[in-house]
């Protein structure tokens, strides 16, 4: 079983050139790239560029192409601009010499100036929840295969407790909102830099799920495709990925087999640390369409 360190050196990419890095992959059990590696690895090789005062607060990438995880990635960081407050980063990744990924990365020092932000939702707390494992255990039994289907799709170095039932067992259309506790099992460090890369990665879980809430009955009838198209994230504060943070979710629309969904992730204590967006793929499965 992977752990945190595990998923750590993977974040944290061999240097092959001026500005250009090589990673390995994530060994997911569907066989093509995660999203949320290539977030990581993208936003660790930016850092590897900037100024150490200076702290990633907003990320913008588009998947292009599927990668294969039996192939490592080139990421290509080129340097747009260093002014007075802020730095700025594109990153390339490449398979085979052909891209899969693009991001641009925007670096700030810190600065001290107005502040305010929404409030944190009520909802029940993760010390009286179960955890999305322990939800989906009488699977076990039931549909064998489905629940070995569920244990290898989940990274068991987080752990996650939905307020209400896990978004993987549902199975009856609901309104497309959904919130998530979630955390880093083990204790990391404190750097920016670290914490971010392992909020990165956690950030394209469920997600893209939420959008289906409302299509439950219609998608679980026959085999659907999922892929993100692309993937936003602002950090507006300094946080810790081991102690509990809320995944507040919400899709207001789904069209063109694209569903969109905007997030906000707030620490116990209430403040909100990230906001998120992506847009993905949902459709019908066709292995003749590559997408």
């Amino acid at each position: 079983m992977v752990s945190h360190l595990d998923l750590l050196e993977l974040f944290q990419l061999e240097q092959v050139g001026s500005n250009e890095f090589k990673g390995q992959n994530y060994k997911t059990s569907w066989g093509r790239v995660f999203g949320g590696q290539l977030l990581s690895q993208s936003l660790f090789a930016a850092y590897q560029t900037v100024n150490t005062q200076r702290v990633a607060h907003s990320m913008h990438g588009y998947f292009v192409r599927g990668g294969s995880i039996d192939t490592p990635i080139i990421f290509k960081v080129h340097v747009l601009r260093d002014s007075t407050s802020f730095s700025y980063r594109s990153i390339f990744a490449y398979q085979n010499e052909l891209p899969i990924f693009v991001c641009a990365v925007s670096f700030q020092i810190p600065e001290l100036g107005v502040e305010h932000h929404k409030e944190k939702p009520s909802v029940l707390t993760p010390d009286i929840l179960l955890n999305d494992l322990q939800q989906a255990q009488p699977l076990e039994k039931v549909h064998p295969i489905r629940y070995g289907r569920l244990m290898k799709m989940h990274p068991h170095i987080f752990e996650f407790k939905p307020v209400g039932k896990a978004l993987l067992l549902e199975i009856k259309n609901s309104v497309p909102k959904t919130h998530v506790w979630f955390r880093l099992k083990e204790q990391t460090a404190d750097d920016h830099m670290t914490n971010q890369l392992f909020l990165a990665f956690a950030s394209d879980y469920h997600l893209l799920l939420t959008a289906t809430l409302p299509h439950r009955e219609t998608l679980r009838v026959f085999r659907t495709f999922y892929a993100s198209i692309d993937h936003t994230i602002w950090f507006h504060r300094s946080f810790q990925i081991d102690q509990w943070l809320l995944y507040d979710m919400e899709s207001p629309s789904a069209s063109n087999s694209r569903g969109f969904v905007q997030g906000s992730i707030f620490s116990k204590d209430g403040k909100l640390v990230a906001s998120v967006a992506q847009e993905g793929l949902i459709r019908k499965y066709n292995p003749r369409i590559s997408d």
